[in-house]
């Protein structure tokens, strides 16, 4: 059976040893070539493989693979149900600081020479220094390497190992062979401070690595591990892991919601801004949502829990967050294909270097050194730590906006959008229509909303709604109606007062023979507006006009500034929705949009954003609801309003946590601004080795200075990675 037909399953695996780009390489190798698994992609800086495999792949041929490789697997805690992930494998600052001591004396008349001192400690002591370095202290290069020989590779671990292994036995064979003449010139220095430094730059990596994982660690922090729940007896504090679906939770001012819920009793302001990016408190009150992890502010508040552990809103979130952070971008997927060929490349360039420089000049002291530059410079830490961590990094702080980021493809693609295409209702505008104005026919100033309403009253129609709160705030006494019902594809009509009314379309008036005309000319302004007008008549008698609603749909409190941002950044705007035309052209003017498209079909909403694409555009699609799945999995990204539907948010590469459509901006400035630090960490990746190894060819290249630069290169592209962190919204 052909196993691309079958359903797959993703498996997160935390693998441990990986040091370079070319580790990431072999082990993706390794686990392709398990049977039934499509896909791998491998993160250096989370030491995650994600795979994607048919049903029927044993998780443990997985594990198997791994270890075939020379790798490991290590076991985590399982954070669905609150737990706490941690990362058992950071670098301990120790072994730094006993090199650093040890390898002080080798350095230090070196130095002294500078300022014409000698300093030359005893030979045998500096083998006596030099040794633990090598041996014990740089244990775990031999063994990473010894793993990557095994496995008919090579690693970063592998060229550490035979450089200062090569400097060492170097050494060791001059402290012999000159034993009865003095202390010959060693170059245990050269070894023992390689190790010193490579252990420092991976520290700080390390240090720094785990900065880049803030976000995650922020969500994991909002967890709260109990509940009170309320019983028949009085209230209880339960484990998060023990609340079920449909449990009364009370949360006291000041506590952190435990679990995702409706409001039952209460009414408080929650801060969400960890969640949503929202920096002002949100009202909550009977029958609103609430999310776990915000902060219940100053009420007490009654929710019933609809999810918990890993169907809760904050777990979806870590989750979508840690699929983010591990997934591959297309640019690393090049960097990869270089690695690939990276190590046996310089290995093979410091044999050359050892044979021409002996061969030639018959200085094979001064050949081994050289070769051994060459070894040290080349490793390729950087390169494979350059995409990911900026990718980190991104979605990190988009993450803190409340911008969700599902994969680094949709972040990386993000970048080079030059048109955003908006769905109207929900999107741009408040989707939830208001009555904008009541027009009364001449003597019925003071009966055109009180019989609205009164007829409305028992609908849930939105218009309907919009009626009863105009009432509610012009604060009339609702009116009972009798004989109410409904007029399909017209109104409705009831009695109130002992009066016959009828309120609905010009279609209805006209069949009715109501005269309209007092008031044609406010209604075709409205309408020209996009307003939505509806007519109120008494037919008790004769039938007679009583006057005129009209509804709209206002924008979003963002919208304009929203567009102002995306045209600020050189970015073309496009409205597609379904309404009629004078609604969105209004609404098109009144935000400032390029081009409308209106009276489009759910089916036809992917159709223009196809053809946009076939014009050359680079194009975004927001959205909110099920009509716009197609079109947000059309578009180059897709990006869905969490407050819409969840299959528009599953169509889509970014989720904003709040309906604002400003928000756009910022996730597009966010993806520019961490494909520029791609940029400038591959190439800083990539300088150092282009720079680097021809001058320890040439001979120019110390062995102690080529280890700080490779120190250094994985150490500068991390922390210009975690720049990204200070990034603030232009607005």
């Amino acid at each position: 059976m052909n196993t691309a037909t079958l359903s797959l399953i993703e498996h997160q695996l935390p693998i441990e040893g990986m040091t370079c780009a070319s580790c990431v390489g072999r082990v993706e190798k390794a686990l392709k070539a398990v049977a039934g698994v499509q896909e791998v992609s491998v993160n250096l800086a989370t030491e995650r493989a994600t795979v994607n495999a048919a049903a029927a792949t044993p998780p443990a041929s997985l594990v198997a693979a791994v270890h075939k490789a020379g790798y490991s697997v290590r076991k985590e805690p399982r954070v669905d149900q609150g737990a706490q992930p941690t990362r058992s494998n950071s670098e301990p600052w120790w072994p730094v600081a006993l090199a650093a001591v040890l390898s002080l004396p080798l350095v230090l008349p070196m130095i002294a020479l500078l300022f014409g001192s000698d300093w030359t400690i005893n030979g045998w002591l500096q083998l006596a220094l030099a040794t633990p370095v090598q041996f014990w202290l740089g244990a775990r290069f031999y063994r990473a390497g010894w793993k990557a020989v095994r496995a008919g590779a090579g690693n970063m671990d592998l060229l550490v190992a035979l450089g200062t292994s090569a400097g060492y036995g170097l050494s060791v064979y001059l402290l012999f062979k000159h034993a009865d003449h003095g202390t010959p010139h060693l170059y245990f220095e050269a070894s023992a401070v390689i190790v010193t430094l490579v252990l420092l730059g991976k520290w700080l990596e390390s240090r720094a690595k785990r900065q880049t994982t803030a976000a995650i660690a922020a969500l994991n922090a909002l967890r709260p591990e109990v509940a009170r729940v309320r019983m028949a007896d009085g209230d209880v504090d339960v484990a998060i892991a023990k609340v079920k679906v449909g449990n009364t939770v009370v949360i006291r001012p000041g506590e952190r919601i435990p679990v995702d819920g409706v409001v039952i009793t209460g009414s408080s302001q929650v801060d969400e801004s960890l969640i949503t990016g929202e920096s002002l408190p949100v009202a909550k009150h009977t029958g609103d949502k609430v999310t776990g992890g915000a902060v219940n502010a100053e009420g007490l508040l009654l929710v019933e829990t609809t999810a918990v552990g890993a169907e809760s809103t904050l777990s979806r979130i870590v989750r979508m967050v840690e699929s983010a952070q591990a997934k591959k971008a297309p640019i690393q997927r090049i960097v990869d294909r270089v690695s690939a060929i990276f190590v046996p490349v310089v290995l093979l360039t410091a044999t050359l270097t050892l044979l021409g420089w002996g061969l030639v000049t018959g200085q094979w002291e001064q050949a081994i050194l050289n070769a051994v530059a060459v070894l040290v410079i080349a490793c390729p830490c950087a390169l494979g730590l350059a995409t990911p961590t900026a990718i980190m990094a991104g979605t990190g702080v988009a993450a803190r906006q409340g911008i969700l980021i599902k994969d680094a493809e949709a972040l990386e693609i993000a970048h080079r959008i030059d048109t955003v295409a908006f769905d109207k209702t929900g999107t741009l505008t408040e989707g939830k229509p208001t009555l904008v104005a009541a027009v009364a026919a001449p003597g019925h100033d003071d009966e055109l909303l009180l019989w609205s309403a009164a007829i409305q009253a028992g609908s849930e129609h939105p218009l309907a709604r919009a009626v009863m709160n105009a009432a509610e705030e012009a604060g009339l006494a609702l009116l009972s109606a009798a004989k109410v019902g409904a007029v399909p594809g017209r109104g409705m009509s009831a009695e109130v007062q002992g009066r016959a009314l009828r309120l609905g379309s010009p279609r209805y008036m006209q069949e009715l023979g109501v005269d309209t005309s007092a008031l044609v000319e406010p209604a075709r302004q409205l309408e020209a507006e996009g307003r939505t007008v509806s007519w109120l008549a008494d037919v008790t008698e004769a039938p007679a006009l009583v006057g005129m609603l009209a509804f709209g749909d206002a924008p979003k409190a963002g919208a304009i500034k929203a567009i102002q941002s995306l045209q600020a950044l050189g970015i073309r705007t496009v409205m597609v929705t379904g309404d009629n035309r004078g609604s969105a052209r209004w609404v098109g003017r009144v935000l400032g949009i390029d081009h409308i498209e209106a009276e489009v079909l759910p089916a036809d909403k992917a159709a223009i954003v196809n053809r946009l694409k076939e014009g050359g555009r680079s194009v975004a699609m927001v959205g909110d609801g099920i009509n716009d799945a197609p079109a947000l999995a059309s578009a180059d990204v897709g990006i869905a309003m969490s407050t819409g539907t969840d299959v528009a948010m599953h169509a889509a590469g970014i989720t904003l946590m709040r309906g604002d459509p400003a928000l756009v901006a910022d996730a597009i400035d966010i993806s520019r601004r961490t494909y520029r630090k791609i940029r400038q960490n591959l190439f800083w990746a990539f300088a150092y080795n282009v720079i680097g190894i021809p001058l320890a060819v040439a001979g120019l290249l110390n062995p102690v200075v080529a280890g700080a630069a490779m120190a250094l290169s994985s150490v500068s592209v991390v922390s210009n990675a975690l720049l990204l962190g200070g990034w603030r919204s232009k607005r």
